[in-house]
């Protein structure tokens, strides 16, 4: 039995691997493009009705009414449809992970507490088969994480149109992953003293709070040895954990801090007094409890899956939709994830509009997920929205983008260049509808 599930995992696997194989890079754009007749919604609050995009060199050359076509120029008409700046999944495993159930198609982390000279884009790989399915979502660029440890490694912004990892990186190793320890106690089966469910007895558990803090010390201390090798001038050897993290005091990099609670987000902010790192917390369920103070101390959050219960028990049962919109509120910097191991990023824009259902206004809902993760990835001065300079990374859909039921993604161009959609699920889609056949959807 055991052989014949395994059988069926490879068989499933090889049939996944050789589905895409002529979806190829575009070749960089050679001739201007112009979009008509649109409803752009920039990314940064701005609305323009019946509007024109024109795209030259990869650049968006001029955005507006009333602009004319230039001679020889191809031409997109986008009347009755919306245009969006590329989509951009701020926290992400894509190109690291590919079926988790499959070890050999998982390449996401490393042996090891301190790993923060561990790159995930030389990791990286362009031909996962789930990138297409997330172009077709709109999202065209996507942060790649390590996982892991305490210090998991560094990660990189790519673009999701490209040959290799050299092609794709589109900001390299812009941040360092730092995993807090849980600084809560956790639960065990079988309680203290009795039968577990081995049978035998179980020793009480370690004081969590107190091992988390001592970890979070150690890390402190690796970052006070970090800050004296970075200021060495010279050095006989190369340490290559401590080099990793230089950026960091330089203000090149930023420390990304991966907590859900008030303590561990409260332990997170000792790093900026002591260190003056720009940080940002990745999850911040209950982030919304201390805006004020993740304000203050120029904080940016990327929120994790809102889709789920809370953190708290005797949080409102709908928290996790509406902190986007306290967030907003309090006028903190804020992006929205989708970390969900199924969808895998696909639902981005879907929970952007719950949140838009939840107190956000949608072009606020929509800068979340453009605008406000490339501040915070630090690429907002190549992308993230609609605006003359720019990197001419644009969607087209038939309808809300935020909206499941009428989102239809029809055009996508990155760097200029117009990409090619098709995906595996839309030729399963296709196979079992001439198999069957059915009516095309």
């Amino acid at each position: 039995m055991k052989k014949i599930f395994l059988s069926l995992v490879s068989i499933c696997f090889l049939l996944s691997t050789k589905a895409q194989e002529t979806v190829y890079p575009a070749a960089k754009q050679t001739v201007t493009t112009v979009i008509t007749n649109a409803t752009v919604h920039k990314g940064n609050g701005e609305v323009i009705e019946n509007a024109s995009i024109v795209i030259t060199d990869g650049k968006i050359a001029a955005i507006g009414k009333n602009i004319p076509t230039p001679a020889g120029a191809t031409v997109v008409d986008a009347k009755g449809k919306q245009v969006y700046p590329g989509l951009i999944l701020p926290i992400s495993n894509l190109g690291l992970v590919e079926m988790p159930s499959v070890r050999a198609t998982t390449d996401v982390q490393e042996i090891g507490e301190l790993n923060p000279n561990i790159r995930s884009i030389v990791a990286y790989n362009t031909d996962s088969k789930i990138i297409n399915t997330l172009r077709s979502n709109g999202i065209l660029l996507a942060n790649i994480v390590p996982e892991g440890g305490l210090i998991s490694g560094s990660s990189t912004v790519v673009q999701l149109d490209a040959w290799n990892w050299e092609d794709a990186a589109y900001k390299t190793d812009e941040g360092i992953h730092f995993n807090m320890p849980s600084l809560m106690p956790r639960a065990r089966f079988g309680g203290f003293g009795g039968g577990g469910r081995g049978g035998g007895p179980q020793e009480p558990p370690a004081d969590p709070v107190k091992e988390g803090l001592e970890k979070v010390e150690m890390i402190k201390n690796f970052f006070k040895e970090a800050k004296a090798y970075a200021a060495l001038p010279t050095h006989e050897e190369t340490n290559l954990k401590l080099a990793a993290v230089k950026g960091l005091f330089e203000k090149k990099q930023k420390l990304y801090v991966h907590a859900n609670t008030v303590k561990q987000m409260l332990v997170a902010l000792d790093f900026v007094k002591e260190f003056g790192f720009d940080m940002v917390i990745v999850g911040g369920s209950d982030s919304w409890q201390i805006a004020d103070l993740l304000k203050e101390n120029n904080i940016s959050v990327i929120l994790g899956q809102p889709h789920a219960l809370p953190t708290a028990e005797d949080d409102d049962v709908d928290q996790p939709y509406k902190t986007a919109a306290m967030l907003q509120k309090a006028g903190v910097l804020f992006s929205i994830n989708d970390d969900d191991g199924q969808t895998r990023g696909r639902n981005l824009a879907f929970n952007a509009g719950t949140a838009a259902a939840y107190g956000l206004t949608k072009e606020e809902a929509i800068q979340a997920i453009t605008l406000n993760a490339a501040k915070i990835l630090g690429v907002s001065d190549k992308t993230g929205s609609l605006e003359v300079g720019k990197d001419a990374n644009i969607i087209i859909s038939e309808g809300d983008i935020l909206d499941m039921k009428t989102s239809v993604i029809t055009d996508a161009f990155i760097q200029g260049r117009k990409i090619d959609l098709t995906d595996k699920h839309k030729q399963l889609n296709e196979r079992y509808n001439q198999k069957y056949k059915l009516k095309p959807f």
